[in-house]
């Protein structure tokens, strides 16, 4: 299935010129991974301390775009710039799940909108990354099937964040978007777990 994810490459190319630069003056990749996370961090405690104020959600998808943009220029440096390291493959998992969490948990406090649907989405969310790097271990490769990966679900927050700042669409809608993306988040991690079977020869 067709997800965000599919993008990257193009996006890839756009970022090739500043991820040497940044390694011209000394930059890591780990550097890199860290600062998306401290990122996300800061983002989520905006919401988390003001969450009936629309500025942290205006600024979101420009701060889940920043990320979006991070999260490939570490993946260049490393492969490209010899900066491949066990820490670091080890950050890039790890600060993933943990930067989602911090940044999708608060939205749990917006009025309106269902603290238990964000809970299970960021659960299912970690739960889906997780099957992708378990992949390895049966001799798949890391999976990053659909239909709603780590792009599409910070494209769907951003989204929500964006509706709730205008505030054209009823809170009860977004919380049915919710539900829905509960739904995807479940078919994804079977999906993955098929495609990795498929994969990995257990499944013809």
């Amino acid at each position: 299935m067709i997800t965000i994810y599919d993008l990257k490459p193009r996006f890839q190319n756009l970022l090739r010129p500043l991820c040497a630069k940044l390694v011209s003056i000394g930059i890591t990749a780990n550097q890199v991974t860290i600062f998306a996370a401290i990122l996300s961090a800061v983002g989520g405690a905006a919401i988390l301390f003001n969450p009936t104020s629309p500025v942290p959600l205006f600024l979101l998808p420009v701060l889940l775009f920043i990320r979006m943009a991070l999260n490939a220029i570490d993946g260049m440096m490393a492969r490209e710039f010899n900066q491949k390291s066990n820490l670091g493959a080890i950050l890039n998992e790890l600060t993933d799940v943990i930067a989602d969490a911090l940044l999708y948990l608060p939205f749990a406090l917006i009025p309106g909108i269902s603290a238990y649907l964000i809970v299970a989405l960021v659960m299912l969310g970690i739960m889906v990354e997780m099957i992708g790097v378990v992949s390895i271990q049966i001799g798949a490769s890391r999976r990053y099937d659909g239909p709603f990966g780590k792009s599409d679900r910070a494209f769907a927050f951003g989204f929500v964040a964006v509706v709730l700042v205008l505030g054209f669409v009823p809170v009860l809608w977004l919380n049915i978007l919710l539900a829905a993306l509960v739904v995807l988040s479940c078919y994804t991690i079977f999906n993955r777990a098929k495609q990795a079977l498929r994969e990995a020869g257990d499944l013809s």
